[in-house]
């Protein structure tokens, strides 16, 4: 795989006003070669979509349509992020103040030597401190 994907990339796929050439360029790279994410990333995508339809952003079919989208890219499920959640995930939360969700997306782009596409701007701060390539999706 190419890279780890963040859902703040892949959620603003799927919000016409989120698009920039920056995050287009990013499906253009995962539609070539793929992306890993670690495993809370569907669950993720999931609510992503759920709460823009409570908010009335996106209709219930459009959240169907959006989440078939998603389902459809070659995007690979690492299964290793729940065993590293109690020791290095947790690890990087605190030494660099993120969420644990964050966290997942850090610690598995440090375990493969992968980049991180991210548009947070905690976890780019993190990233860039640990030594971790971003691809510019910002």
């Amino acid at each position: 795989m190419s890279f780890v994907l963040d859902n703040s990339v892949a959620l603003a796929w799927c919000f016409e006003d989120e698009h920039t050439s920056a995050i287009l360029a990013v499906l253009d790279r995962l539609t070539e070669g793929g992306a890993t994410v670690p495993q809370l990333w569907p669950i993720e995508a999931v609510n992503g979509l759920l709460t823009a339809e409570r908010r009335g952003r996106i209709t219930a079919m459009q959240r169907q349509r959006l989440s078939g989208f998603l389902r459809a890219l070659p995007i690979s499920v690492e299964d290793q992020t729940a065993s590293q959640a109690w020791t290095t995930t947790a690890h990087l939360a605190e030494q660099h103040r993120l969420t644990a969700y964050d966290a997942t997306y850090l610690e598995l782009a440090m375990r493969l030597a992968l980049p991180l596409a991210t548009t947070d701007k905690a976890l780019m701060v993190a990233a860039d401190a640990a030594g971790v390539s971003l691809l510019t999706a910002a």
